[in-house]
């Protein structure tokens, strides 16, 4: 169970959902990933790119038990990665809760691999990830590259969903079709916001203990006309 239900960051639904972080190791994603974690029971397939894979990391945001069931696979060629995926689709059974793909187009763009076989070899793995999600009805997470490039392009163009994610001056913001933000993740602690506050007590956290004024419902007397006007006279 969260400590902090459905305030930092939004819930991960089934299908292949694409996160655009400030980098490739954003704390923001970590934070989503934590998220899940702590709401996983089963087992979570982590195919990595890059080095993403950061215990340091997720214990800071999950549950240490949560770790448990993390699997990593690490690749560090386009060819590794496009075959781990096609492993974990083998791997995955009912009691997998998600599968992770960070840098999921990095691979992809180095120069080892010729242009031309780097996009079939990239859209291979996106619509065998994509396929996974909608046959499993498994949440799949996936980062990509520099927001506007081809690879990230490609990887927009394969995902059922998408999440923003910026810094801001209260903390990093997550922005989702269907999610309204009631607070902001910092490093070690949330920032909450008023959407929050009237959420969880219904009203504004400043209109908490004042007095409301209570309705006057006695009858004013009326003005007796004549007195009225003798005194404007």
């Amino acid at each position: 169970m969260r400590s902090t239900p459905d305030v930092t960051a939004p819930d991960l639904s089934a299908g292949l959902t694409l996160l655009h972080s400030p980098g490739p190791r954003s704390g923001a994603f970590y934070r989503l990933v934590g998220d899940a974690l702590a709401d996983a029971r089963g087992r979570v397939e982590w195919v990595d790119a890059r080095n993403a894979a950061s215990t340091y990391a997720l214990r800071a945001v999950a549950p240490s038990r949560a770790l448990d069931g993390v699997r990593v696979a690490r690749a560090f060629t386009a060819y590794q990665h496009h075959e781990l995926v096609r492993r974990v689709v083998r791997r995955v059974s009912p009691r997998t809760d998600l599968v992770v793909a960070p840098n999921v187009a990095s691979l992809y763009t180095d120069d080892d691999v010729p242009g031309h076989e780097a996009d079939r070899l990239l859209s291979s793995t996106l619509a065998t990830l994509a396929e996974l999600a909608a046959a499993r009805s498994l949440p799949v997470l996936v980062t990509a590259g520099a927001s506007g490039d081809d690879a990230t392009a490609t990887v927009a163009a394969h995902a059922d969903a998408e999440i923003e994610c910026a810094g801001t001056p209260l903390g990093v913001a997550f922005e989702a079709d269907g999610y309204r933000p009631r607070g902001y993740w910092r490093e070690g602690y949330w920032q909450t916001t008023l959407p929050y506050w009237v959420d969880l007590l219904g009203v504004a956290p400043g209109s908490v203990g004042r007095p409301r004024p209570e309705p006057d419902l006695e009858p004013r007397p009326e003005r007796d006309p004549g007195s009225r006007a003798a005194t404007e006279g």
